[in-house]
């Protein structure tokens, strides 16, 4: 099992510097407050935001903001007071391709792979090319040397906390079933990935 350790300055340093050589803005903050300060001076006011269920999302407060406040055109209120039987349609297209989507990953590795997974992907469009510009903040926690040790984080520290959360809300054990790896970016502007030096999320 992986135990997560704290992450020097200069390896947090150089991954900056990785994700930068892939076309991916990258920004260093101390904490989670910094971090939530530096998502929102990033996004103005009544814009079209979207996020995953994110527990990094949560802890930084961004997630009550984005989505509670009504400061923002905020997609996943919308989809709630969706018909999923009548509107599915609509609800998909919502979910895949907002203007901007802010999350996490469950790990990003030495030489900048980004590595998110889900047990129904419904965040993984938005990731990959659907929204117009997405925001991620990682805690240094989450940096691994590899993409094995990626995989393993999934597996040891990942998974067994999201199927807790999932038992808890649903009475189901929840499933991997999709993974996406951003190794960098095409279009440039287009993807920041936020780095706390202290730990946030899981």
């Amino acid at each position: 099992m992986i135990t997560d350790t704290a992450t020097s300055p200069d390896l947090l340093e150089r991954v900056a510097e990785v994700l930068r050589s892939h076309n991916i803005d990258a920004i260093i903050v101390d904490t989670a407050a910094d971090a939530r300060a530096t998502v929102l001076e990033l996004i103005p006011g009544g814009s079209e935001v979207h996020s995953g269920k994110s527990k990094t999302v949560e802890e930084t407060g961004l997630y009550a903001e984005l989505m509670e406040s009504g400061r923002y055109d905020a997609v996943r209120p919308r989809i709630y007071a969706m018909d999923r039987a009548t509107q599915g349609r609509e609800i998909r297209k919502l979910g895949a391709a907002p203007d901007i989507m802010v999350g996490s990953v469950a790990a990003l590795t030495e030489d900048g792979a980004l590595v998110a997974a889900s047990a129904t992907g419904s965040q993984l469009a938005g990731y990959a090319s659907g929204a117009g510009r997405l925001i991620l903040v990682v805690g240094s926690q989450k940096i691994v040397p590899d993409l094995e040790a990626a995989f393993r984080r999934i597996r040891d520290v990942v998974f067994p906390w999201e199927n807790e959360q999932v038992r808890a809300r649903l009475g189901v054990d929840t499933i991997l079933e999709k993974v996406l790896v951003i190794y960098g970016e095409w279009t440039a502007g287009r993807m920041t990935v936020v780095l706390v030096r202290e730990p946030v999320g899981i």
